[in-house]
């Protein structure tokens, strides 16, 4: 049973204290412009052009806001996040279109739908 659609990233998400300077770092190291997401994207900025995408946003306090992420596209959340607790992880923010996860050794990454 596979739960994750494609084995490569889908985004890839870097949180900032500045957002202006991490965009402007991004889009001059990639080439590429990080526009304002969409409302079902969350908040921040993002490529739109190619996979996977590269996302900035605020940093916070939460694994999802503090570290790098990346994020890989399933095509079912919920077996996703059951999946991920059968493995020995363990689900830190469950949501409707993405969530935050921890593998079995404490490290963070996202699922989002496809």
């Amino acid at each position: 049973m596979h739960a994750v659609s494609r084995p490569s990233p889908s985004l890839v998400e870097f949180p900032a204290d500045d957002c202006d300077r991490a965009r402007e770092f991004w889009a001059g190291l990639l080439g590429v412009e990080l526009a304002p997401r969409e409302e079902h994207e969350g908040e921040g900025w993002q490529t739109h052009a190619d996979a996977p995408a590269v996302g900035v946003h605020q940093r916070g306090r939460g694994p999802g806001d503090s570290f790098s992420l990346p994020y890989f596209a399933v095509e079912d959340l919920a077996e996703a996040l059951e999946r991920v607790r059968e493995l020995g992880g363990v689900v830190v923010h469950p949501g409707e279109r993405w969530a935050i996860c921890k593998d079995s050794e404490g490290s963070p990454f996202g699922l989002a739908l496809t």
